[in-house]
């Protein structure tokens, strides 16, 4: 693991990670939860998520943009475009909204004037657990006229969200699964 990974870990397991009772957002229990954006808005987690969800983007061939879903994916998409701008790439950044907002220009993608129609993107995502929320996402983002080859995933709970983006054809990266924060 490399130190950067090392150190990200960390993060996730302090900030993120905690036991208890919850309900999911596919409605399903957990004794334990994931809140990622406690590590994605903690200035060091968040250089790091977007350094690392930066590079899995630029292994994928062609990929224009990087999008997610607001609110999990507003630090995700900021740190990748901020990182590709330090790297004097030119990746651009879009936003998903959870519904139009029903005013204004009523459109699902903020971010739409950096875009171009039929452009190659991905998807960013904090927690994937059974893919539906990514599913849902890429939808939107395919009415819109792009093209999304994958998602890129902080955490993969390992509960089929992985083997149901990839059953519809997308490329899946995560940089951590669940057996990785819980190591007991």
């Amino acid at each position: 693991m490399t130190e950067d990974r090392t150190v990200l870990l960390n993060i996730l397991k302090t900030l993120s990670y905690e036991e208890g009772d919850f309900t999911l957002v596919s409605g399903k229990k957990s004794t334990f939860y994931i809140d990622a954006k406690e590590t994605t808005l903690n200035p060091e987690g968040m250089y790091l998520v977007g350094k690392m969800m930066y590079k899995m983007t630029r292994e994928i061939p062609d990929i224009q943009a990087v999008g997610g879903v607001s609110i999990g994916g507003d630090p995700l998409v900021s740190s990748v475009v901020l990182v590709s701008y330090i790297e004097k790439d030119n990746l651009m950044g879009f936003l998903i909204r959870k519904e139009p907002k029903g005013h204004g220009t009523n459109q699902w993608i903020e971010g739409g004037k950096n875009l171009k129609a039929g452009m190659n993107v991905v998807i960013l995502e904090d927690v994937v657990t059974t893919g539906g929320s990514s599913l849902k996402a890429i939808e939107a983002v395919e009415k819109g006229g792009y093209k999304v080859k994958g998602v890129i995933a902080l955490l993969d709970r390992l509960q089929g969200g992985k083997e149901a983006i990839e059953a519809k054809g997308y490329i899946f990266k995560t940089i951590f699964t669940l057996k990785d924060i819980r190591t007991e």
